[in-house]
């Protein structure tokens, strides 16, 4: 099973849909709220949220960046070196209880590095959309991943038998 690519397996105009999706529920939006200390009454209070414009909870949308971000790895940064930048975040519209993320990323530029030859970076963009196709969040990131000569290139060593189901 793939996880992750080579700079060399990257290619610029390619666009990976992210599969499956994430329904998100309250209790995925609250408990990441919680966890990150973000109280703010548009994510916690439903009575609060339902005087505002989007008449309930809107989810956080650092949780919403991160399931995207979380759903790129497969196919993005599965064999990333490092994560060097994310150039550029913009949420589009409200993601709310109930409604299921789906993600794809596009190849915006592969550049070979330089000075070590056995790395390069990609750039890439995640769009994150709802069900009814509205795009929610999107995000610039630069990877640094390696080439196929790299060791971290190496297929992972297979699940010793006593580990296997």
């Amino acid at each position: 099973m793939r996880f992750g690519r080579v700079l060399e397996e990257f290619a610029v105009g390619e666009v990976y849909k992210h599969w499956p999706g994430k329904t998100v529920t309250e209790y995925d939006d609250h408990l990441f709220c919680l966890l990150t200390m973000n109280h703010h009454p548009l994510h916690l209070d439903a009575h609060y949220a339902g005087g505002t414009e989007f008449g309930r909870n809107v989810v956080v949308g650092n949780y919403v960046y991160s399931l995207l971000l979380g759903m790129s790895v497969p196919d993005v940064s599965g064999k990333a070196i490092a994560n060097l930048e994310v150039e550029s975040l913009r949420h589009i519209a409200p993601t709310f209880h109930g409604d299921t993320l789906y993600g794809e990323t596009e190849v915006l530029a592969v550049t070979p590095s330089a000075s070590r030859p056995d790395r390069g970076v990609v750039h890439v963009e995640t769009r994150g959309y709802k069900q009814d196709g509205t795009v929610v969040c999107v995000f610039r990131r630069k990877v640094m991943v390696p080439t196929a000569a790299h060791p971290a290139a190496a297929e992972p060593r297979p699940v010793p038998k006593e580990f296997r189901r």
